[in-house]
C-alpha cells in the first residue's frame, strides 16, 4: 500500500514530539543547584554534606569557598548566591543590616575551636598560657595567621591578645587570604608555627596541633548560615534546613565541629 508523503511527514513529526516530550519535560523538573558561599574552614566537611544531600534528595549544590569577609564583599556587590555561611557573626550582621540575606532565616549553625599547629615533623612544645613564650618558640620564622578581617585571625589577635603575647609577636605574622591559606604555609614549612581552627589541623596530616586556646581567651566561635535576600532558589531554604538536620549533623561532628542546638520549637 502506497504511504501519501504528507501523512510520512505528519507522522513522522508525531513521533519526534513523542520523543521529545518526555526529555523536556524531565529537564524542566530539575532545579537549579543551589549556590552556596561558605567559609574556608568548612570546605572538606561542606563538600561531604553535598553529596549526603544530594543522595537523600536528588538535588544539587555548588559550593564556593573563601574568606568569608571576601564572601560579603561579594555578595554586596551582587554575586549570584542562595546560602551564605559565615565562619563569625560580625560578616553575617554585615549583611543583615543592608538586608542582603534573609534575618528570619539566620541560624548558628556550629562552634569550633582555635590550635596552635606546627609542622608534623617539628619538635616544638609549648604550653598554651597567659605570658607563653611564643616569640621565642617561633625564632627567625614567623607566626602564620588568618588576615586581620578573617575571622580565623581576628579570633586569634583576641586570644593573643588576651594572653598577653600580642605585642611580643605582632611584627613577626606570616598572614594569609584565608584560615585554609594559613595552614598551608605551616604544612608546606613556610612557617613554623600558626593558628588556625582545630578542624584544619585534623584533615591536614602535614601538621600536628600543639595546644589548643581557652575558649574564653577569644569571642565565641560561630558559624551562622542564612539565606541571601537576593535568591530566587526555592531550593534554598530546603538546602540550609538540611544543614540543621541529623544527618548533616553526623557530617560535621565527623569531621570535628561542635553542632549547635536548633532553636526551641
Amino acid at each position: 500500500m502506497t504511504v501519501n508523503p504528507f501523512r510520512r511527514l505528519l507522522l513522522a513529526a508525531l513521533a519526534a514530539i513523542l520523543v521529545a516530550a518526555p526529555a523536556a519535560g524531565f529537564a524542566q523538573s530539575q532545579s537549579a543547584p543551589t549556590i552556596v558561599f561558605a567559609a574556608a574552614s568548612l570546605k572538606d566537611c561542606l563538600d561531604a554534606v553535598g553529596k549526603v544531600y544530594a543522595a537523600r534528595t536528588g538535588r544539587q549544590t555548588r559550593l564556593s569557598y573563601a574568606a568569608s569577609s571576601l564572601i560579603a564583599h561579594q555578595i554586596e556587590q551582587g554575586a549570584p548566591a542562595d546560602v551564605f555561611i559565615s565562619a563569625d557573626s560580625d560578616w553575617m550582621d554585615y549583611l543583615q543590616k543592608r538586608d542582603l540575606v534573609v534575618a528570619a532565616s539566620r541560624r548558628d549553625l556550629l562552634s569550633n575551636h582555635l590550635a596552635l599547629i606546627a609542622p608534623a615533623a617539628s619538635k616544638v612544645q609549648l604550653r598554651i598560657a597567659p605570658n607563653m613564650p611564643l616569640a621565642k618558640a617561633l625564632g627567625a620564622g614567623r607566626l602564620s595567621v588568618a588576615g586581620p578581617q578573617v575571622p580565623a585571625g581576628k579570633y586569634a589577635k583576641a586570644s593573643l591578645v588576651a594572653l598577653g603575647v600580642w605585642e611580643s609577636v605582632q611584627d613577626k605574622l606570616a598572614p594569609a587570604d584565608n584560615v585554609r591559606g594559613a595552614l598551608l604555609f605551616v604544612a608546606q614549612g613556610d612557617a613554623p608555627l600558626g593558628i588556625v581552627y582545630d578542624t584544619d589541623a585534623k584533615v591536614e596530616p602535614k601538621v600536628r596541633i600543639v595546644g589548643l586556646f581557652p575558649d574564653a581567651s577569644h569571642p565565641p566561635i560561630l558559624y551562622p548560615g542564612a539565606l541571601v535576600s537576593a535568591s530566587k532558589n526555592p531550593d534554598a531554604r530546603g538546602f540550609l534546613d538540611f544543614l540543621r538536620g541529623p544527618a548533616a549533623a553526623a557530617v560535621f561532628r565527623r569531621y570535628g565541629f561542635i553542632v549547635l542546638p536548633g532553636p526551641a520549637r
